[in-house]
């Protein structure tokens, strides 16, 4: 089993649609997914689940369901019917009632879960940061608070026999983020060449780095057996270069300066390098064309971009559009198996 945070600390890169995506995709070529929505915003858990069934899963602590009294209308038989959010999970450490309440995933398909993410989730912030300072004494409760997360993953992810996890966080370098990424195994950073998104990478390496060493040389030795903590490897996996709109006010040129530079900062900033050979793509996984003409559709669907037909709109040239969009996922995700195996090969035999 291992886990894969999509991450990159420059938001509006296309993450969560790629996570989505991704999650479908590599349920569709075998491997038993648990995609978990530790967004605060919760856009995978909104993309995922319709608004009938947001609001069963969400009306329950939600005035926005329950105005003025007014009982939440259900529809049976959802995929969210008695299901709870993550916020669900760590409530009860929030509240200093006690320790996490696992959850169960939400069938999304056969072979693919869902964590469901909550907006009430924001609200963990601020103890997740305490806990951190606390925790290089080796503070069990503060322990406790830092992998909620992990624990709340690996319940869940044992509990469906998941092979893989993926696990989307929001775009900042904030305490929810930090506990998140402690739990993922990988890190794979989508992206954009532009330079906001490079300016992303020279922040994200330096912080995952320091982490990882916070981690494992200063509180995880001071964990008790009794609670299962993570390791915090956070390898680097790769990235995702998702290709912008391409406009008159947006030459290819000014495209193609930023892309050259990424796999040099990537080298440098994120691996940790003091240079990277000219040239070395190795750790660019694929580039992702921009598909925003099919994504109202496959919204409209509520299915992705890649499963679009013709009773769906998707008709002459677009059906084609919809071809190419499949098979540019499924060649990320047999990549990705195939990065994510040799992690796990790796793992076993250090």
């Amino acid at each position: 089993m291992i886990s894969i945070a999509l991450f990159n600390n420059k938001g509006g890169v296309g993450k969560t649609t790629l996570a989505y995506h991704l999650a479908h995709m590599l349920q569709r070529e075998g491997a038993r997914v648990l995609a978990v929505d530790l967004d605060p915003q919760s856009n995978l858990t909104a993309a995922i689940l319709d608004e009938q069934e947001l609001e069963v899963l969400w009306g329950n602590d939600s005035e926005l369901f329950a105005q003025n009294g007014h009982p939440v209308q259900r529809r049976l038989f959802t995929r969210a019917e008695d299901q709870r959010t993550l916020a669900d999970a760590v409530r009860p450490i929030l509240e200093g009632t006690g320790d996490i309440d696992p959850i169960s995933p939400v069938t999304v398909t056969e072979g693919l879960w869902l964590l469901p993410g909550n907006l009430e989730l924001s609200s963990f912030e601020d103890r997740l940061s305490s806990a951190w300072l606390s925790g290089y004494g080796g503070d069990p409760a503060a322990i406790r608070t830092t992998t909620a997360f992990h624990r709340i993953i690996d319940s869940a992810a044992r509990a469906v026999g998941a092979d893989l996890i993926l696990i989307d966080v929001g775009p900042n370098l904030g305490a929810i983020n930090r506990a998140a990424l402690l739990a993922a195994d990988a890190v794979l950073t989508p992206m954009a060449a532009d330079l906001f998104s490079l300016k992303g990478l020279l922040n994200l390496g330096p912080t995952l780095r320091e982490w990882r060493k916070t981690w494992q040389e200063l509180v995880r030795p001071k964990i008790s057996l009794e609670i299962p903590a993570p390791s915090a490897a956070m390898a680097p996996l790769g990235y995702v270069i998702m290709q912008p709109e391409m406009r008159l006010d947006r030459p290819v040129r000014a495209y193609q300066r930023w892309l050259t530079r990424i796999p040099w900062v990537y080298g440098t900033a994120v691996l940790g390098k003091e240079d990277w050979p000219e040239g070395d793509h190795s750790y660019e996984i694929t580039t992702l064309r921009n598909y925003r003409s099919l994504m109202p559709l496959a919204h409209d669907a509520r299915k992705p971009m890649f499963d679009l037909r013709t009773s769906d709109g998707a008709l002459g040239s677009t059906q084609k559009y919809v071809q190419t969009c499949h098979q540019e996922f499924s060649a990320l995700a047999q990549e990705v198996l195939r990065r994510a195996a040799a992690l796990r090969h790796q793992r076993l035999t250090a």
